[in-house]
């Protein structure tokens, strides 16, 4: 709220006549305003109501927001009756403080007499106390307005705001109590959301008698899920996959379980460094996404995943523009974590001589961003080709680690196996899992799970439990990737020693 009252007291002390309040928020937008407004008469109240004049292309010109205010001005429904008689109030009394608030005045910027009265608009006011506020989700300013209107960008409410929400809906509902400790999660998950949006889900878990933290932030979590569906580039990911789930690779989720604290509110406040990425790098189907998963679900965090081939496809405008909206509805969403997969793809070296500028820029905007987002924004990118991405990216600085994850051993073999036979209701102790992994060398998690699924598959097609002798079909019916792509595993392994930290201990290292 100090923001934005500073914004608006550099636009009084300015004396700049027109001022632009870009928000999607109208009603806190008054609300702040009027606020303000009030402060600057001394806290007097009813000066404050009498003073504010209100416009909209359905209401006109309305002199005081009481509810004994003056009627309308006659035909002020039209924008330049409007300004030209707030513009005249302010001449007759040029001492006297008046603020008008205009709603969606840039709709009729297609009327160059309506740009022509806000151009004499600013420089008649500069000479009064009077101020005309546009407010406005868009910034749609005509050239001739663009250097003499004072733009104030109303930025989404704060922790502060929205704790004082949360407690205002909460006291309508004294029955059900959120513990104090949760209103602090609940305010840092509705960051990135309007105050209408973030009311509608206070409504809905105050009514819902929700009181436990995972349902709580659940919801929370849920609209978050629709807002990025609106964006279309961010994806929501539902955070299925648990670090138990995830066989092998000990030394990666044992660093993640060890930041696991290091990824809140009270870490900044003890002066903590907050984790702020990692690179996973590694033959496809070894588990590099889900261990981007898994992080979600262990922080309890949502997880987002931006869609390059999107950013570049230019359906939502340049791709420079695409990818900083993207960035910024990551900031506005924290905490949160981003998962970028095949990062080389989008950032790294274009092979195909096309394009080349656009890459750049991006992958320079991107190096920028990494050094200064906020903390509570950790990035989880995947890559199958690392030594296709630029030495800047790598370094360190811009990633806490880089992992690389080999073909698993046989000891995590097995495990996978384990995994993924109990995921399909298999009785593991009727199968010699040892032998089996024993037997699958070369094999990645990805061909294990498939395999386990076609058994299943082949026997319910016999209207019977899968056993060992399907696994076993559906294990020879398969030519596991290593075999044809060696070559390529040789240098992804030849390039990871000595740069990247195995996701395994030394111990489980592939055999």
């Amino acid at each position: 709220m100090r923001s934005a009252f500073e914004q608006f007291t550099k636009a009084v002390q300015g004396r700049h006549g027109v001022v632009f309040v870009r928000t999607w928020e109208e009603e806190r937008a008054v609300g702040l305003l009027r606020q303000f407004f009030s402060e600057l008469q001394g806290g007097a109240a009813s000066s404050a109501s009498d003073d504010l004049w209100s416009w909209s292309c359905v209401t006109g010109l309305t002199a005081g927001l009481t509810a004994g205010a003056a009627p309308p001005a006659p035909g002020s429904t039209d924008p330049l009756v409007a300004i030209r008689a707030f513009v005249s109030a302010a001449t007759s009394d040029p001492n006297r403080r008046r603020f008008a608030l205009f709603r969606d005045l840039p709709a009729f910027f297609d009327r160059p007499e309506v740009v022509r009265a806000l151009r004499e608009a600013y420089t008649t006011l500069a000479g009064t106390e009077s101020f005309l506020f546009l407010i406005s989700p868009r910034l749609e300013l005509p050239g001739p307005l663009q250097k003499e209107v004072f733009l104030v960008d109303l930025e989404l409410p704060t922790e502060r705001e929205l704790v004082a929400r949360i407690r205002e809906v909460g006291a309508t509902h004294p029955e059900v109590l959120l513990e104090p400790a949760l209103l602090s999660e609940v305010a840092v998950g509705l960051r990135g959301l309007t105050m209408n949006e973030a009311t509608h889900i206070l409504q809905r878990i105050y009514r819902g008698g929700m009181s436990g933290r995972d349902e709580v932030l659940g919801e929370v979590f849920k609209e978050k899920e629709s807002i990025v569906k609106k964006s279309g580039f961010l994806e929501f990911v539902p955070t299925v996959t648990r670090v138990e789930e995830i066989g092998g690779l000990d030394v990666l989720k044992a660093w993640l379980d060890q930041r696991r604290r290091l990824f809140s509110l009270q870490a900044i406040a003890d002066g903590m460094p907050t984790p702020k990425g990692i690179l996973i790098m590694g033959m496809s189907g070894c588990g590099k996404s889900m261990c981007a998963k898994a992080a979600s679900a262990l922080w309890k965090v949502p997880l987002f995943r931006l869609d390059m081939n999107l950013v570049f496809s230019g359906l939502f405008g340049t791709p420079e523009a695409t990818f900083h909206r993207a960035l910024e509805a990551i900031e506005a969403l924290a905490p949160a974590i981003l998962w970028i997969d095949e990062i080389e793809n989008s950032l790294g070296h274009d092979e195909s001589g096309g394009g080349g500028a656009v890459s750049s820029s991006i992958f320079a905007a991107f190096l920028t961003w990494m050094q200064e987002k906020p903390p509570l924004v950790f990035v989880a990118a995947t890559a199958n080709r690392i030594q296709d991405l630029p030495a800047e990216v790598i370094r360190k600085g811009r990633f806490d680690q880089v992992f690389f994850v080999d073909l698993p051993s046989e000891e995590e073999r097995k495990d996978i196996f384990e995994i993924y036979l109990k995921k399909n209701g298999a009785e593991v102790s009727k199968f010699d899992t040892a032998t089996i992994a024993g037997a699958t060398r070369g094999w990645n998690g990805a061909e294990i799970e498939q395999a386990v699924i076609a058994a299943r598959v082949e026997a319910y097609h016999a209207n019977r439990k899968f056993d060992r002798e399907d696994l076993s079909h559906a294990l020879a019916s398969i030519v596991p990737l290593s075999k044809t792509m060696e070559e390529q595993m040789k240098r992804i392994r030849s390039w990871a020693y000595g740069r990247a930290t195995s996701a395994s201990s030394p111990s489980k290292s592939a055999r």
